[in-house]
């Protein structure tokens, strides 16, 4: 297996943790869209495409958030908030859950260090951009002066 395209779109904001999405291409063939890149505590990071989990109600089948107490659509109590122990932080229930990711850690090495390279390339065009606009932008003030 090759990557053999990353298409890297730089995320500009408020959100300090996530930098960019990402979409990867394996063998020109097989497309995996909005993988994360983010600025965690020990730095960056691949994190893998993602989506919300949903609690069903057991009396009327509406898809509710992981970890209300009651249904949204008819009030009733959801029985799986109460077989969790309040506050246990290693029974908890992640809310979100990987769509695709690797099997083994070469893998995910392999998709970490292609999509960080393509980040940190995308990142020093962005400045480089960046500068030589202000660049510009000086000259053209100093010829109006």
């Amino acid at each position: 297996m090759e990557i053999t395209e990353v298409r890297m779109f730089l995320k500009e904001g408020s959100d300090k943790k996530l930098k960019a999405f990402a979409t990867v291409t394996f063998d020109n063939c097989f497309v995996v869209r909005d993988m994360k890149v983010i600025d965690g505590n020990k730095g960056l990071f691949v994190a893998m495409p993602s989506r919300k989990e949903r609690e069903i109600c057991s009396k009327c089948g509406h898809k509710n958030i992981v970890r209300s107490k009651y249904c949204n659509q008819c009030g009733g109590s959801l029985e799986s908030f109460q077989k969790l122990p309040s506050q246990d932080v290693t029974t908890r229930r992640s809310e979100h859950r990987d769509i695709a990711h690797p099997i083994t850690l070469e893998c995910r090495e392999y998709i970490q260090k292609k999509v960080l390279e393509e980040y940190q390339s995308e990142k020093q065009k962005g400045e480089q951009s960046s500068s030589s606009d202000q660049n510009n932008n000086s000259g053209i003030n100093s010829q109006l002066v």
